[in-house]
């Protein structure tokens, strides 16, 4: 369930596993032991994070709010992992304000979330992607593993695509790759990269498409598969009043008239 509306944003920095979980009254040697713990865990990681000393400042963009809590504790340890998540968010609105307001070097980034999904925060991230000195580098970080989502997102400026099957441990080594500036994609996914963008038979960007966003791209294609506006809404967890808004907002940019021609188009796409 989408959680758009909690309060998310900068994060004041990390904490360590003692600060998190305070027992009250605890011991002093108690706290040593922990920090003994903490130290062997690290496996002789520096004092700047990761054994090779790296840092990444992060911010976490997803609806599902256990599903940030679930990545935060699993690549948060910063004097472990060397990774920092500074801001979380739960949208697009706040994901391009919280991202304009820590400038993190890398974001973990879902591809479907309310408000245009992540092809529209890259849109409108496209000025720190290109600062040449603190370029924001992207990450797709999704459950999904549609083609056009994987192409959709790496077209918009993402340095990669993981699904969210990926280890912790897998996922703090992809965050500082795409921070060094590579390319990374889950293994499953990158011969299929490969492949879409060098096949002739790919298809040509369709700038029509890409004046949709991600939201009405959904909704197009469940008109085109004869659903009626209150089955959109159920499925896509808005009102049946935000479904016919994104009609007319597809029929407008694509300068269609009517949900037959809408169908016609989509299937002419091979979009259904």
């Amino acid at each position: 369930m989408s959680d758009a509306s909690e309060p998310v944003g900068p994060r004041g920095g990390s904490e360590s596993a003692a600060e998190a979980n305070p027992q009250a009254g605890a011991p002093e040697p108690a706290q040593s032991a922990d920090a003994t713990a903490e130290a062997a865990e690290a496996g002789g990681a520096s004092a700047g994070g990761d054994p090779e000393g790296r840092r990444a400042r992060v911010v976490l963009v997803d609806d599902h709010r256990m599903f940030r809590t679930g990545v935060q504790a699993e690549i948060g340890r910063t004097a472990i992992t060397g990774v920092e998540v500074v801001g979380e968010a739960a949208d697009v609105d706040q994901a391009v304000t919280v991202i304009t307001t820590t400038r993190p070097e890398v974001v973990l980034l879902d591809v479907h979330l309310p408000g245009g999904g992540g092809v529209e925060v890259l849109r409108r991230c496209a000025p720190l992607m290109s600062d040449a000195e603190r370029p924001v580098r992207f990450l797709a970080l999704s459950v999904s593993d549609a083609a056009e989502d994987v192409i959709g997102v790496i077209r918009g400026g993402a340095r990669g695509y993981v699904t969210k099957t990926i280890t912790g441990t897998d996922l703090v080594d992809s965050i500082f790759r795409v921070q060094d500036g590579d390319a990374v994609f889950s293994p499953r996914l990158a011969g299929f990269v490969l492949d879409a963008f060098a096949s002739t038979d790919a298809p040509p960007v369709d700038e029509d498409l890409d004046r949709l966003t991600q939201r009405e791209r959904e909704v197009l294609r469940l008109i085109a598969r004869g659903y009626a506006y209150k089955e959109i809404a159920k499925q896509l967890f808005i009102s049946v009043k935000t479904v016919e808004s994104h009609v007319s907002a597809v029929l407008r940019k694509l300068q269609l008239s009517n949900r037959h021609e809408l169908t016609r188009w989509a299937t002419a796409r091979r979009l259904v």
